[in-house]
């Protein structure tokens, strides 16, 4: 069952003539702290990468604090407040309260109808989160590990928001333990057959995946069931491992939390011989914790810090490991999680602050995923629909069924290896903009500018437009509002006949100083849509340009 249902399917063809990424003079790869100029082209390219849309208040904000700063201030995970019960068929919980911890119906019926408001309710709240990201790259992390530990979410919307809640906790976190933690987590023990896989049943999923995708990495085959950082055979001793864990909880009328129990009538007791890759190491029966010494047998490799570092660097950086880059960047990267004992902070500390991060050759070099690019519209213009729990809900799961025509439904990943635009060769990111989905991502963004908007309880939720403009460095200034929308939305800028083009949609083709006259009569005139709407109106059109360009859609 999908997490959530798609409510249209949008017919699409045409195909984004990407801006050539390519530079002249030779591309820096140094790891060393950037000493470079610290303008509003690198704060807004580290803005925009480790959030899902900056505004130009923040760029400015960062360009005052300076790097080191700014890198400090959004390397931060806080706390989330927990979803709320809002849906008619929540059976249990109360409006507006948490459900996080609360029973279902002992009736099946009213259960099955419990689990869908919770899963719609999850829905509404990752988006949400996202929507109203603070000054920090968590919400950007959360969906990095989503992608990393991809899983689908299950039959119990308690159990996916404790997978949530895991990565967030661990997002900058230590990665070992991390990876120890995710390894029993009830969702995941569900999603890839660890519940199922005991003494008698012996079951290979997440072996496999702990070895392929989460920690060392397949690599190539280099022998009959031997590849490159592991055998078949340590796939096999892996899953005795971990035999004999169970999850408790699911759908219960009388249990408040989905827990993972183990359970040593089930757990294989022979001792298990890894292969060469491990030194051909030895792990006796250590019953509920002998999946942890695996896991710290794993973790004497560097291949899982290099593993995690590629991901790394293609999801903040570029999805091209070049030569240059496997040379001269990821093993500076692997060598600082080592060296901080796989503590993730360190490592993105150091990439942020890099020479090479801010590379002019890297701007620009991935396009936005559906998140990011709904995202980057609303956040960026302050758009938040500040309504009420309902009302507010129901225009985020218009955006969550967006982003799910788009081909990203959070939560709901393709496969165990997450979304292909983050994984699959040679395309990558350029996936988000194949021929099926091009002209959504426009219908989406002229639905904000030109029509209704977001639609949900009566309401219709459109662009913050006219705080979005005032807080411009000068919106009276036809030119500079123009100059800062480019700031603020495109990696690289735009060109002086794009700048120019875009002024005269905002000007509606008239001399610079009638823009200013009619911005001043609407600062003059407050609350009189008179002076107010035509201001709106010319702006959205600029914005409505502005996002059918190449330029908007890369980060």
């Amino acid at each position: 069952m999908c997490f959530l249902c798609i409510f249209c399917n949008l017919n699409t063809s045409n195909i984004l003539n990407m801006p050539d990424q390519n530079q002249n003079g030779p591309i820096n790869y140094s790891m060393a702290p950037y000493t470079g100029a610290w303008t509003k082209a690198e704060a807004g390219h580290l803005l925009r990468r480790t959030l899902f849309g900056p505004t130009n208040q923040q760029i400015l904000n960062a360009v005052s604090d300076g790097m080191a700063t700014t890198v400090t201030n959004l390397l931060q995970v806080p706390a989330m407040a927990e979803p709320l019960a809002f849906h008619p068929d929540e059976g249990v919980t109360t409006f507006g309260n948490s459900w996080v911890n609360d029973v279902y119906p002992s009736n099946v019926t009213d259960a099955a109808a419990t689990l869908n408001a919770r899963n719609i309710s999850l829905a509404a709240w990752l988006m949400k989160g996202i929507n109203e990201e603070q000054f920090d790259i968590s919400q950007k992390m959360l969906l990095f590990w989503q992608n990393h530990f991809a899983a689908i979410a299950v039959s119990d919307a308690r159990a996916t928001y404790d997978y949530v809640e895991l990565l967030r906790q661990h997002a900058l976190g230590n990665f070992r333990q991390f990876v120890k933690d995710m390894t029993i987590n009830p969702m995941m023990l569900l999603f890839l057959n660890g519940a199922t896989n005991t003494l008698y049943s012996p079951n290979e999923n997440y072996a496999r995946e702990l070895l392929e995708l989460y920690t060392v990495g397949k690599g190539p085959q280099i022998g009959p069931g031997d590849y490159t950082n592991y055998t078949e055979d340590d796939v096999a001793a892996g899953a005795k491992i971990l035999t004999g864990f169970l999850v408790d909880g699911l759908g219960s009328d009388t249990l408040t939390d989905v827990t993972s129990n183990f359970t040593p009538i089930l757990h294989d007791t022979s001792t298990k011989t890894l292969s060469y890759h491990f030194g051909n190491a030895t792990i006796s029966n250590n019953g509920a914790s002998e999946y942890a010494d695996y896991i710290d047998i794993i973790f004497q490799q560097n291949a899982v810090a290099e593993h995690i570092s590629r991901k790394l660097y293609r999801y903040f950086v570029n999805y091209d490991l070049t030569t240059d880059v496997e040379t001269n960047v990821i093993p500076v990267m692997a060598a600082t999680m080592i060296a901080n004992n796989y503590e993730i902070l360190p490592v993105l500390t150091e990439l942020f602050s890099s020479e090479h991060f801010y590379d002019i050759s890297v701007r620009g070099a991935l396009i936005k995923s559906p998140l990011e690019m709904i995202f980057s519209m609303f956040n960026s213009t302050e758009s938040i629909p500040g309504f009420d729990l309902l009302t507010d809900s129901e225009m985020y799961l218009v955006l969550y069924q967006f982003a799910t025509v788009m081909g990203q439904a959070y939560m709901e990943p393709p496969s165990v290896s997450g979304w292909p635009a983050y994984y699959q060769m040679p395309a990558f990111s350029q996936l988000w903009v194949n021929s099926a989905v091009l002209k959504t991502r426009f219908q989406v963004s002229d639905f904000m500018t030109l029509l209704t908007g977001v639609p949900g309880n009566g309401n219709n939720w459109k662009f913050s437009t006219l705080t979005f403009l005032d807080n411009l460095s000068m919106p009276s200034d036809a030119p500079t509002v123009i100059d800062d929308i480019a700031d603020v939305f495109t990696p690289k800028g735009l060109s002086a006949t794009q700048k120019l083009l875009l002024k005269t949609v905002l000007t509606n083709g008239l001399p610079d100083f009638e823009w200013t006259l009619q911005y001043n009569e609407y600062v003059a005139n407050p609350g009189d849509p008179m002076y107010s709407d035509p201001v709106v109106q010319r702006v959205e059109l600029v914005l409505q340009q502005l996002f059918h360009m190449p330029e908007f859609q890369t980060i």
